[in-house]
C-alpha cells in the first residue's frame, strides 16, 4: 500500500472543511438572531456552493438568515450545502485511499430499483422540520427542557410507522443528547460538529423522497468475511461483518456488510454481547470458525449492504481471513454511496497493511504503525471487547487486517484482526473469535456473567408484569 498518499494534501480540503465550521458555529449561538462574528460563516457556506446549483437558493438562505428573516425553506437549503460539502470531502478522501492501495476504484452496479416512500405521512415530516428549525434558531447554547421536549410527541407517533423509522430513531436520539445537555447555556463544551451533522441530515430525511428505500436485489455465490465490527451504546449493540462476495456466476466480486443489532441493558457487556446477536445471524458463527459462507438469492441494497436471512445461507468452506486479504480483496470493487450517506466519518475501508513497525504514539500512549515512513495511527479505542484482540496483541503483531478511517482531520486504522509470530509460527487474532462461541477462559467468564445478568432482568421484568 501507498501509505504516503494518504499522507498527501487534498486539494479543497481545508477550504470545505472551514466552510463547515463557520456555518456549524453559527449554529452554536442560533440562526434567529446570528451574532456579527457568526454570520460571516453563513456567507462562507454560501460561497463554498458557489457555481453549483445549489448557488442561488443557499445565497438566499445565507442573507436572509444573517438579517434574521430565515424561515424553514432557508434552513433546509443550508442543510443540504453542508451536506453537499461533506459530500465532496468524502469523495475525494475516497479516491485517496484507492489510489493508496493501489485499486481500481470501480463500484459495483446496483442491483433492483429504489422503492420511494409514500408521502401519506409528510404532515408528520413537516413537525419534525418545524421542530429543527426551532432548534436552529435557539442554537445549542439556546436550549432547553421545553424546547427538547417538543420532539417526544413527532417521535411516538413516527415509530408504529417503518418507512418513518429512521427518521424518528435520529430524532430520538438526538432529542435524548440535547435533553442530557439542557440547559444548553450552561454547557462548557459542545459537540458543534457531532450536533451540526445530526440536525443537517434529520433535516433532510424529511423532504420527500429522501427516505425512500434503497434499491434492492439478490446475489448467488461465496461470502468471505474480512472481520466484525463492533458497535456498541448503553441499551443497543450492533455487529457488522465486512467481507468480500464472489458471484456465482463468475462477475466481478465486490465489498459487502451484512449487521445484525439487538437491544440490549446496559449491564451486558463484553463478550456477553455476542448472547444477544447470535440467534439473529448464522455468519457471526462462521466468522468465528473461520469459514465461508454461500449464499443463494440473498438480498442486497445497492450499497453494498445484505439484507440478511439465515434461510439463504449455508457454512460453506474454510476460508482464512488474511488469505482473503492478500487474494480477493485488491481485486474487489466498491458499493455505491447514497448522497446523504457521503460523509467522512462514515468512512470504513478495508486494508491489508504488513511489514510495519510499531511505536507509541506521543501524548495519549496509543499506537503507531510506521509503514515506508510514514505513521499511521492505530484506533485501539474502537477494537471491541468483545474478543481477544487487544492493544497489547496489536503492538506485537507483524500483519493487521483493518478498516481505514477518516477522523479528526487524518487517517487511521481500526484493527479487525492481526496477525502475529508464536513460537515461529504465524497465528491470527481476531476481534470477533467469539462471535460464534469460545473456550477462552476470559470469553467463557464474560459470557457466564451476561447470561446471569439477563436472567435476573427477566426474573424482574416477569415480576412487573404480574403485579
Amino acid at each position: 500500500m501507498r501509505a504516503d498518499l494518504l499522507f498527501d494534501d487534498v486539494d479543497g480540503l481545508d477550504e470545505a472543511l472551514a466552510a463547515v465550521d463557520g456555518f456549524d458555529a453559527a449554529l452554536v449561538g442560533g440562526l434567529l438572531r446570528p451574532q456579527p462574528g457568526r454570520a460571516g460563516g453563513l456567507a462562507g457556506l454560501a460561497d463554498a456552493v458557489a457555481g453549483t446549483p445549489l448557488a442561488s437558493r443557499v445565497a438566499e438562505a445565507a442573507d436572509k438568515t444573517a438579517a434574521g428573516a430565515g424561515d424553514e425553506g432557508h434552513f433546509v437549503a443550508l442543510a443540504a450545502a453542508r451536506t453537499a460539502l461533506f459530500g465532496a470531502v468524502h469523495d475525494a478522501l475516497v479516491a485517496r485511499v484507492e489510489e493508496a492501495t493501489g485499486r481500481s476504484g470501480a463500484v459495483a452496479d446496483a442491483d433492483g430499483d429504489s422503492v420511494a416512500g409514500e408521502d401519506h405521512a409528510s404532515n408528520l415530516c413537516a413537525a419534525a422540520r418545524s421542530w429543527l428549525c426551532d432548534l436552529a434558531r435557539a442554537g445549542w447554547q439556546g436550549i432547553d427542557h421545553d424546547l427538547v421536549g417538543g420532539a417526544a410527541s413527532v417521535v411516538s407517533a413516527m415509530l408504529p410507522d417503518p418507512a418513518l423509522r429512521r427518521l424518528a430513531t435520529l430524532l430520538d436520539g438526538f432529542a435524548a443528547e440535547l435533553a442530557a445537555s439542557c440547559p444548553g447555556a450552561s454547557l462548557e463544551r459542545v459537540p458543534v460538529r457531532r450536533w451540526a451533522d445530526l440536525w443537517s441530515r434529520a433535516m433532510l430525511l424529511t423532504l420527500p423522497g429522501a427516505g425512500s428505500a434503497p434499491a434492492v436485489g439478490e446475489v448467488t455465490g461465496r461470502l468471505l468475511p474480512l472481520g466484525v465490527d463492533v458497535q456498541e451504546h448503553a441499551t443497543a449493540v450492533q455487529a457488522q461483518v465486512h467481507a468480500v462476495f464472489e458471484p456465482a456466476d463468475g462477475g466481478a466480486s465486490r465489498l459487502v456488510r451484512a449487521s445484525v443489532s439487538a437491544p440490549k441493558p446496559d449491564t451486558v457487556v463484553g463478550a456477553g454481547l455476542w448472547q444477544l446477536l447470535r440467534p439473529h445471524m448464522s455468519l457471526l458463527a462462521a466468522v468465528s470458525e473461520g469459514r465461508s459462507m454461500e449464499l443463494d438469492a440473498m438480498p442486497v441494497t445497492a450499497e453494498g449492504d445484505l439484507i440478511w436471512d439465515d434461510g439463504r445461507a449455508r457454512a460453506g468452506e474454510p476460508a482464512d481471513a488474511f488469505v482473503t486479504a492478500r487474494v480477493a480483496l485488491p481485486a474487489a470493487a466498491a458499493s455505491a454511496v447514497s448522497p446523504l450517506d457521503r460523509h467522512p466519518a462514515r468512512i470504513a475501508v478495508p486494508v491489508l497493511l504488513e511489514g510495519y513497525g510499531v511505536e507509541e504514539a506521543e501524548g495519549d500512549g496509543g499506537l503507531v504503525f510506521e509503514v515506508a515512513r510514514c505513521r499511521i495511527g492505530v484506533d485501539a479505542g474502537r477494537v471491541p471487547a468483545a474478543g481477544p484482540l487487544t492493544p497489547e496483541v496489536v503492538a506485537s503483531s507483524g500483519a493487521c487486517l483493518g478498516l481505514l478511517r477518516w477522523d479528526a482531520g487524518r487517517f487511521l486504522l481500526q484493527p479487525l484482526a492481526v496477525e502475529r509470530t508464536v513460537r515461529k509460527k504465524a497465528v491470527a487474532v481476531h476481534a470477533g473469535a467469539w462471535a460464534g462461541g469460545t473456550t477462552d477462559k476470559a470469553g467463557v467468564r464474560a459470557e457466564k456473567a451476561a447470561t446471569d445478568a439477563v436472567k435476573v432482568l427477566r426474573e424482574r421484568a416477569g415480576k412487573l408484569l404480574r403485579k
